[in-house]
C-alpha cells in the first residue's frame, strides 16, 4: 500500500511501478546563474543519481530518464560534447553505483551514433549489472519514432508479415520494462519531446516548473501524490 507520510514512510504499491522522467531544465538553469550551459549538465548529472537512489528507496522498481535525444545533436557543439563527456564519466562509474543500489542498467535508444569504445563500455555495464533488482533505463539517442521503427524492423526481420500491438511491443528498447505509470517532465515545458511515444498512451502526465538541477525529493513525492489522486480508467467509464 502506498503510504503517505514524510520521508522513511513514503513508499508506493504496484499501482506505480514504473516512472519517466524528461530532465529538462539544466541549461537554463546554469544561464540563471551567469554560468555556461555545460555547466548545468554536470550539476544534473548529480541529481539524477540523486533522484534515481530516491524513487529506489520508495520502491518504484523501473525508473527510466530522457538523458539524450536524437534531437539533441542539434544543439551547440560545446554543449553536445560537455554532455557526451559526462556520459562517458558515468559509464566508468556505473557498476559501482548500480552495485551500491541493486540497480539494473540498461540503454535505449539507438548505441550507433556512438564511437565504438563508448558502445563497449554500455555493453559492459548492462552485463555487469544483469542480476540486480531494480530497472534503470537510460535513453541516450533516443527518439519515439524511431524506436518504433526499430521494432518494427525487428519484428519483420523475426518474420512477422502483418505486424500488431504485441509485434511491437516486445521489440521496444524498453521490452524489460512494463509501460510506465507516470511521466515527469521538469522545466515548465508541457510536451513529451518524442519520449516513449509508444509507451506512454496511457501514462498519468505530470509537469513541474522546478528545472532539473533543483529537483528535490519533495518534488518526487509531489508527483506522486498526483498520481494516486488520477483516476486511471484506460479507455473505461
Amino acid at each position: 500500500m502506498l503510504q503517505i507520510a514524510e520521508d522513511r514512510n513514503f513508499f508506493v504499491d504496484d499501482a506505480l511501478s514504473h516512472i519517466g522522467f524528461i530532465m529538462d531544465g539544466n541549461g537554463r538553469w546554469a544561464l540563471k546563474r551567469g554560468k555556461p550551459r555545460e555547466y548545468g549538465h554536470v550539476v544534473g548529472v548529480k541529481t539524477f543519481e540523486s533522484i534515481v537512489r530516491y524513487c529506489k528507496e520508495i520502491g518504484i522498481r523501473h525508473v527510466t530518464v530522457y538523458a539524450f535525444s536524437t534531437e539533441n545533436w542539434k544543439r551547440p557543439e560545446a554543449e553536445v560534447a560537455k554532455i557526451m563527456s559526462l556520459f562517458l564519466e558515468y559509464l566508468d562509474r556505473a557498476k559501482r553505483i548500480a552495485d551500491e543500489n541493486d540497480m539494473r542498467v540498461l540503454f535505449l535508444g539507438d548505441p550507433s551514433g556512438f564511437p565504438e569504445k563508448t558502445r563497449e563500455k554500455m555493453a559492459k555495464v548492462e552485463a555487469e549489472t544483469a542480476e540486480h533488482s531494480y530497472y534503470l533505463n537510460i535513453a541516450v539517442n533516443s527518439g519515439g519514432r524511431a524506436e518504433i521503427i526499430r521494432a518494427a524492423n525487428r519484428a519483420i526481420r523475426e518474420g512477422a508479415k502483418e505486424l500488431t500491438e504485441a509485434d511491437i511491443e516486445k521489440n521496444l528498447d524498453s521490452r524489460r520494462s512494463p509501460m510506465p505509470d507516470l511521466i515527469v517532465r521538469t522545466g515548465g515545458e508541457y510536451r513529451l519531446s518524442n519520449f516513449l511515444l509508444w509507451q506512454s498512451a496511457y501514462s498519468e502526465l505530470y509537469f513541474c516548473e522546478t528545472l532539473w538541477p533543483d529537483m528535490k525529493a519533495e518534488d518526487v513525492r509531489a508527483a506522486v501524490r498526483a498520481f494516486y489522486k488520477r483516476n486511471r480508467r484506460f479507455g473505461g467509464v
